[in-house]
């Protein structure tokens, strides 16, 4: 992922059966992770599941102010959904904290694959909604969470469609095919 990354236009198709444009993402806060995948492998037979023990990016801008939360994030493919699970690591102010702190652990955020982060925000936030996270990610680009304040049951979260995302996440989806239940939490990288 940490090859050089390049914008993938709106409509492309990508590996993993999506379109740029389209929800590729389903997310859900947990209080512990590794039970997390368990449930997800043992009751829903999701998996296998590529986990981030630390995903502290420098430049997190939560709420308009600079941030430092470390959380662990895993990922695997349900069909063509990723879902994407998050475990806080600390106490420190965050998207993440912020939604347990607000209603308990669960939902989070959708997930929608854009072309182009920047120039998507201005019609959401004409809409009502407000900028609530910022981050660059390992995989191209920077995600933006989004708020309306009212967004039950969670926020969105515009990924950037680039090269490196549908390569990770195509990664991700090809190893949930067939998948025989072996190895099932692999590193992220």
């Amino acid at each position: 992922m940490q090859e050089a990354s390049v914008p993938l236009a709106d409509g492309t198709p990508l590996g993993f059966g999506q379109r740029v444009g389209q929800v590729i993402q389903m997310a859900y806060v947990v209080k512990d992770i590794r039970a997390a995948i368990d449930w997800w492998i043992k009751d829903v037979g999701v998996g296998p599941w590529f986990l981030l023990d630390h995903f502290w990016a420098p430049d997190q801008v939560y709420r308009g102010a600079p941030a430092t939360a470390d959380v662990t994030i895993a990922m695997a493919f349900a069909g063509n959904l990723c879902i994407e699970l998050i475990q806080p690591l600390d106490d420190k102010p965050s998207v993440y904290k912020e939604i347990a702190d607000k209603r308990g652990y669960g939902f989070h955020h959708v997930g929608i694959g854009v072309a182009d982060v920047d120039a998507a925000l201005p019609d959401y936030l004409a809409r009502g909604y407000t900028l609530a996270f910022r981050a660059n990610v390992p995989t191209g680009g920077a995600v933006a969470y989004l708020d309306n304040g009212v967004n039950d049951p969670g926020m969105l979260e515009l990924i950037p469609a680039t090269s490196g995302m549908d390569a990770a996440f195509t990664k991700f989806w090809q190893a949930g095919q067939g998948w025989d239940g072996s190895d099932p939490i692999r590193p992220f990288v």
